[in-house]
């Protein structure tokens, strides 16, 4: 068989109902093959996940230059409120990841337009719900047994990003929307335009016009809005001529089925992101709150930073797409591949933040207290980089596959059960302080992580075909629009 028709046959990735598109071809070719397909996708999202974490680092860092009370208040409302708020939207947003990519699969292209203004309303409401903790952030700190200066400088960091919240909205689903087909390079553009008017702009603000937190956190909604509106006019204006039809009323139909699935999403990655909040906030209530938050956010943003490239997997593992095509051997070469790429990464990197220690503080501050905190935090920051190389991409085949209610009682049992108690365990009963709580942090993931792997394995991906073929036919209850 040729190069050209093995490459041919292995990209129609399932497109016939059934067919295993890898019957007959080498294992090399397949795993060439594999990878293109992978890389197209997982090379420009991680750039993506990159450009939009980054947002939040270049914030922090110009923050930090401001004074240490700012960015311990900024790393609160980041990693407590923003972080609760993209988890709750993201995890919603991900039930649009199931329907649109599974939608997709099947050829069903009209119904990814209906589903994405349907994830639009449930969003918004969403955001309405959460707006009250962006509103009254300092009393809530206060309750939560934070200091009253970083508290109140917290309140005021909050007003200014309710923005920011409201941008997730958009930013979430508009990017599922688009992922599911593989339209990413309009992503990947927009997030670099935004990343690069942001460092501008930060620099302008806060370094040499000296508007301080006000100019830093001016710049970050722009950051957050400025993509947000570029994706909207690509898909509206042309650049999803299949796939988006127009506004439609029959967005207002139907949408328990999407409320369902959101909330199963919802849950299952807030448990993921609250875990990192918990640990920030049984951070501030130990001595010397101020050094601990510091290197610990500083930790946590590197940590999520790495997190951006298995996310970026994530969405190249597309494993709702060959559901949606009927390919199940597909699914399970994909998943492989797709894992151990990723886990490789992870690995390398994993040694590099070994042996890097507490030079990377000094991105973020000139504390040499804070450099030390974080140089004796970086083995746990080391092995946090291995466990997320595919802990992610674990859970992504999971929203690929439909089953976030399932992960959401993993996550309760392995996070809530296992790992925060291990974690006050050591920290407060054990007086190992912030390395006890982390300690515990990790063990949750591992467990987690482990049981994900058990899950994967042992899944029947012929039976998950058939239910994603029955999902879209109970779905498909609208016609293509003229």
């Amino acid at each position: 068989m040729e190069g050209g028709e093995i490459e041919e046959k292995l990209l129609r990735g399932g497109e016939e109902s059934g067919v295993d598109n890898h019957e007959g071809v080498k294992l090399k070719d397949k795993l060439w093959i594999e990878n293109k397909k992978m890389w197209i996708v997982a090379g420009p999202a991680i750039f993506t996940k990159f450009s939009t974490f980054g947002v939040n680092l270049v914030s922090q860092a110009f923050v930090g230059h401001i004074g240490s009370v700012e960015l311990a208040a900024y790393s609160l409302v980041i990693t407590v409120l923003v972080r609760f708020a993209m988890g709750v939207q993201l995890g919603m947003a991900s039930a649009l990841e199931t329907l649109c990519g599974q939608a997709y699969g099947a050829k069903q292209y009209h119904m990814l337009g209906i589903y994405l203004q349907r994830s639009w309303i449930v969003l918004f409401i969403c955001s309405l719900f959460l707006l009250p903790i962006f509103i009254f952030t300092t009393p809530l700190l206060k309750v939560l047994g934070q200091e009253d200066n970083i508290a109140e400088m917290a309140g005021v960091i909050g007003h200014w990003l309710i923005p920011v919240m409201f941008a997730f909205m958009m930013t979430f689903t508009c990017q599922m929307f688009l992922q599911a087909q593989s339209k990413n390079m309009i992503i990947s553009y927009l997030a670099a335009f935004s990343i690069s008017i942001h460092l501008l702009l930060s620099w302008l603000l806060t370094v040499k016009y000296r508007f301080g937190i006000q100019g830093a956190l001016t710049s970050t909604i722009l950051a957050y809005w400025i993509p947000n509106l570029g994706q909207l006019m690509f898909i509206t204006c042309g650049g999803c001529r299949e796939t988006w039809t127009g506004f439609s009323h029959y967005a207002f139909k139907d949408l328990w089925p999407v409320i369902k699935l959101s909330l199963s999403s919802g849950a299952m990655l807030c448990l993921e992101l609250w875990y990192n909040t918990i640990l920030i906030l049984l951070t501030g209530n130990m001595k010397n709150a101020e050094v601990s938050i510091d290197a610990l956010a500083i930790c946590l943003n590197v940590n999520g930073l790495e997190m951006m490239i298995s996310l970026g997997f994530l969405a190249a593992a597309r494993v709702s797409n060959e559901l949606g095509s009927g390919s199940s051997k597909a699914v399970k070469f994909s998943i492989m591949v797709t894992v151990l790429t990723s886990f490789a990464i992870g690995l390398v990197l994993f040694v590099f933040f070994l042996l890097l220690r507490g030079r990377l503080a000094y991105v973020f501050t000139d504390s040499q207290k804070v450099v030390r905190a974080v140089a004796n935090l970086s083995p746990l920051l080391a092995f946090s980089i291995l466990l997320n190389s595919i802990q992610p991409v674990l859970s992504g085949v999971a929203v690929g596959a439909g089953w976030q209610s399932i992960v959401a009682y993993v996550n309760i049992a392995s996070y809530y059960l296992i790992g925060i108690p291990t974690g006050v365990l050591l920290g407060y009963v054990m007086k190992m302080e912030v390395k006890g709580v982390w300690i515990g942090m990790l063990f949750g993931i591992y467990v987690q992580t482990i049981v994900l792997i058990i899950i994967t394995w042992r899944t029947d991906w012929d039976k998950q075909v058939a239910i994603a073929r029955k999902r879209v036919r109970m779905w498909l209850v609208i016609e293509p629009e003229e």
